[in-house]
C-alpha cells in the first residue's frame, strides 16, 4: 500500500506545474550556520534560507551544484547549452555577480577576478556533505559580493569504520563519468576523501567537448572536548570546447577554455570559557583562467586569433569570539583580513588590493518568541575606501504553528581586477565605485496536520545603485557606475510529508524587476534602459516536486521546473527578444540491489532523465538548450558506517 501514493504523485506531477522552486526532498531542519555563522535552528531564522542535503541530491543522480539550484526559490538557474557550458544564478532578480560563493568558508572567485560572476559549470556534488542558501543581503558577515545572497557548500566527513564506493555512468551525448569516494572516523578525528571525473561530447556536431576532474576531501580532529579543528580542501580542472560565438553560431574548430586551482580552507575553535568560544578561519584560493581560439579549416572564417590567461589568488584571515548572553543569546565580534591578487594577460600589469573589516552581531535566543539578529560592518579597502553595512531580522512566533519574520539590511559588491584594469580590446576604469544595495522582506510561516505540512509566504523589496556597466565605444575607459535597478516580489513555498514515504515540495515566484537609472548603452541591445526588465530574469516561475521511498530499498523522484517569460539579447539581429515559457520534467530513481556484507560489496543501480519530455526551449537566445538526457550508472559500495 506504501507504492500506490507514489504512482498516483507522480502520475499527476507533469499537470501541476505551477509551484516554485524548493525541490525539497532535500530539505533539512534542524540546525544552519551559514545565514548568522553561528549553529541556530532553520525554523528561527529571521532570513530566508534553504538546505540542500548532499545525500538526496545524490539520490537524485544531480551532479552538479547549479542543478540543485534550479529548486531553490528566488533563484534563476541559466546555461548556455552544453555541459560545461558558463552558468549563471541569478537570486531575487539581483546581477550574476551578487552571489557569494563559499566552500566551507572559502571564498570562490570568478574569471574576471574577485567580485566577478561565478561560473557554476564545473561545481559538482562530490563530497557534498549539505548546501546551505541564504537570500538576502549578507555582507554585514561576508563583506563584498553578498549582495543578494550567499551558497555555502559544506564538505562531508566520514564516520565510522572506513567505508567507500566506487561508480560509473554513461548517458546522452557521449557523456560518462567515474567516481570515488572513501570515509570514516571517530568522535576525535574522521575524514573523507572524493575524486571524479565527467566527460561529454556536448550538443553539437565538432569541437564541443568537456571534461571536469575533482579532489576534494575533509579531516576533522577534536583533540578534547573543547577544541575542534577542520582542514578541507578541493582541486578541480575542467576544460571545455565550444565552436559558437557571441550569436550563436558555430564558426570554430578550436575555442576553448580552461579553468583549474586549488581551494584550501582551515578553521579552528577552542571554548575558552562555558560562556565564550574563539573561532580563526584561515582560507586561499588560486586559480588559472585560459581562454584560446585558433582558426583551423573553412569554418573558422569568421573568427581571429586569440589567447589569454590569468592567475588570481586570494587568501583570507578571519578572527571572532562568539559569547553567550541573556540566556542561549550571542555576540559575535569579528575581525577580517582579504588579499586579492590578479596577474595575466587581460590586465595592464600585476595587480593587488588588501581588504581589513571588523564586524559584529547579536543573535539572541532563538527558543523565545521573539528573537532577533542584528549586525553591523565596516570594510576599509585599500582601492575604494571605507564602507559600512547592517542587517537587522526578527522573527515573531504569534502561536505554537504560525511565525512572521521580517528583515532589512544593505551589501555592496567590489569593482573585478578586469572592470578596474583590463588593457587590450577593453580598457578598465580604475575610478569604479563598489556596488551598493538595500532590501528588505517580510513573510509568514505556518505548519499543519503536526509539522507534517509546512507553508510560507515571503515578499521581499530590492534597490540597487551604482551598477557598473559596459560602453564598447571607442574611449578611454569602457566601465561605468551609472545604472541603478530594482526587484520586487513574492515567494510562496509549501512542503508535505505523506504517510512517511511521500515528500511533496511545491511552490511559486512572481519576479518584477525594472532598470530606475539608463546605464551608459543606448543601442537595441543595451542592458540598462530605464522602465525595461532586467534580462534573463522570469517574471514567473515555479517547480513541484515529489519523492517516495519504494519497498525493497528503492527511490524514485520527479521534478517539474516551469520558466515563464523572459527577455533576452539577440546579437544575431542586434536587437531585443523574448524567450517563450518552457517546462522542464526530471525523473530519477535508484535502488540498492545488495547490501554490503563483509568483504562482498553492495551495488546501487541508478536512472536520471532530465527534460523526459524532450521539449526544446532555450534559456539564452540562439543556445539551444540540452535536449533529452538519460543516465545509467551503478555503484558498488564497500563496508559500512
Amino acid at each position: 500500500m506504501r507504492v500506490m501514493p507514489c504512482a498516483l504523485l507522480l502520475v499527476a506531477s507533469p499537470f501541476a506545474l505551477m509551484g516554485q522552486q524548493p525541490h525539497d526532498t532535500t530539505v533539512l531542519k534542524p540546525v544552519v550556520v551559514t545565514a548568522t555563522r553561528v549553529p541556530i535552528p532553520l525554523d528561527a531564522v529571521p532570513h530566508a534560507i534553504t538546505v540542500l542535503s548532499g545525500d538526496a541530491l545524490r539520490d537524485q543522480g544531480i551532479r552538479t551544484v547549479a542543478e540543485a539550484l534550479r529548486t531553490v526559490p528566488g533563484a534563476n538557474v541559466v546555461a548556455a547549452d552544453s555541459y560545461g557550458s558558463v552558468t549563471s544564478v541569478f537570486v531575487r532578480g539581483g546581477e550574476s555577480d551578487h552571489v557569494k560563493v563559499l566552500i566551507d568558508g572559502v571564498p570562490q572567485t570568478g574569471p574576471s577576478g574577485p567580485g566577478g560572476a561565478y561560473d557554476f559549470a564545473n561545481l559538482t556534488t562530490d563530497n557534498i556533505e549539505r548546501i546551505e542558501i541564504v537570500r538576502g543581503p549578507v555582507s554585514t558577515l561576508y563583506g563584498s559580493d553578498a549582495v543578494t545572497g550567499v551558497v555555502q557548500i559544506f564538505t562531508r566527513v566520514g564516520r565510522g569504520a572506513t567505508h567507500g564506493l566506487v561508480g560509473l555512468e554513461g548517458g546522452t551525448y557521449g557523456s560518462s563519468g567515474v567516481s570515488g569516494w572513501v570515509g570514516g572516523g571517530t568522535e576525535r578525528a574522521a575524514y573523507s576523501l572524493a575524486v571524479s571525473s565527467f566527460s561529454s561530447d556536448g550538443v553539437y556536431p565538432f569541437n564541443n567537448h568537456y571534461r571536469d576532474r575533482v579532489l576534494t576531501g575533509c579531516t576533522r580532529f577534536r583533540p578534547d572536548e573543547r577544541t575542534d579543528a577542520t582542514l578541507s580542501f578541493r582541486y578541480g580542472d575542467a576544460m571545455y570546447h565550444f565552436p559558437t560565438d557571441g550569436a550563436g553560431d558555430t564558426v570554430s574548430n578550436n575555442q576553448h577554455q580552461l579553468e583549474r586551482g586549488p581551494s584550501v580552507g582551515i578553521d579552528l575553535g577552542r571554548a575558552l570559557s562555558d560562556r565564550v568560544e574563539g573561532r580563526m578561519t584561515a582560507t586561499w584560493q588560486r586559480s588559472n583562467y585560459q581562454y584560446a581560439i585558433a582558426p583551423n579549416g573553412p569554418s573558422d572564417t569568421t573568427t581571429f586569433p586569440y589567447s589569454s590567461s590569468d592567475w588570481v589568488t586570494r587568501a583570507g584571515l578571519d578572527g571572532r569570539t562568539n559569547t553567550r548572553v541573556m540566556g542561549q543569546g550571542v555576540v559575535t565580534l569579528g575581525a577580517a583580513f582579504d588579499r586579492e591578487e590578479m596577474e595575466g594577460t587581460t590586465l595592464d600589469a600585476a595587480r593587488s588590493r588588501n581588504d581589513g573589516a571588523l564586524y559584529g552581531q547579536l543573535v539572541t535566543a532563538p527558543e523565545r518568541r521573539l528573537n532577533a539578529t542584528l549586525g553591523v560592518r565596516l570594510d576599509d579597502n585599500e582601492r575604494f575606501g571605507r564602507y559600512a553595512t547592517y542587517r537587522a531580522g526578527a522573527s515573531l512566533r504569534l502561536d505554537a504553528r504560525t511565525r512572521v519574520i521580517a528583515s532589512l539590511g544593505t551589501a555592496f559588491k567590489e569593482p573585478t581586477f578586469y572592470q578596474n584594469f583590463a588593457t587590450g580590446f577593453v580598457h578598465g576604469n580604475p575610478d569604479l565605485r563598489p556596488e551598493h544595495a538595500v532590501s528588505w522582506e517580510t513573510g509568514l510561516e505556518r505548519t499543519f496536520d503536526g509539522g507534517t505540512v509546512t507553508t510560507r509566504a515571503t515578499y521581499f523589496d530590492q534597490h540597487f545603485r551604482d551598477l557598473i556597466d559596459y560602453n564598447g565605444a571607442d574611449t578611454a575607459v569602457n566601465y561605468f557606475n551609472v545604472p541603478g535597478s530594482l526587484a520586487r516580489g513574492v515567494e510562496v513555498t509549501g512542503t508535505a510529508e505523506i504517510g512517511g514515504s511521500v515528500h511533496i515540495a511545491l511552490g511559486y515566484t512572481f519576479l518584477h524587476t525594472a532598470v530606475t537609472r539608463a546605464g551608459t548603452g543606448t543601442g537595441p541591445t543595451a542592458l540598462f534602459v530605464p522602465g525595461e526588465p532586467l534580462i534573463r530574469r522570469p517574471e514567473h516561475s515555479g517547480s513541484l516536486a515529489t519523492a517516495c521511498r519504494l519497498p525493497m530499498r528503492s527511490g524514485v523522484s520527479l521534478t517539474a521546473l516551469y520558466t515563464g517569460e523572459r527577455e533576452d539579447l539577440d546579437f544575431a539581429t542586434f536587437t531585443r527578444a523574448t524567450l517563450p515559457p518552457y517546462t522542464r520534467i526530471d525523473v530519477a530513481a535508484h535502488s540498492d540491489v545488495r547490501l554490503p556484507e563483509g568483504a562482498a560489496p553492495g551495488l546501487t543501480l541508478t536512472l536520471r532523465v532530465e527534460n523526459l519530455l524532450d521539449h526544446a526551449y532555450q534559456e539564452i537566445k540562439n543556445f539551444p538548450a540540452r535536449r533529452r538526457n538519460v543516465f545509467l550508472g551503478g555503484e558498488l559500495r564497500f563496508g559500512t558506517p
